[in-house]
C-alpha cells in the first residue's frame, strides 16, 4: 500500500515538475516572439 501511495505521490509531483518547466518554455518562446514583433514592427515604422 506505502509503495502504491510513494508512486502515485511520485507521479503527480512529476507531473506538476513538468507542467511548471512546459510553461517557463512556453513563457520564454512567447517573450522572444514578442520582442522580435516589437523590433520588426519598430524597424518598418521607422523606415516609412
Amino acid at each position: 500500500m506505502l509503495f502504491i501511495l510513494l508512486l502515485v505521490l511520485a507521479l503527480v509531483l512529476g507531473g506538476v515538475g513538468l507542467f511548471v518547466t512546459a510553461l517557463r518554455w512556453l513563457l520564454i518562446v512567447a517573450l522572444v516572439l514578442f520582442v522580435i514583433g516589437a523590433f520588426t514592427g519598430w524597424r518598418g515604422r521607422s523606415s516609412v
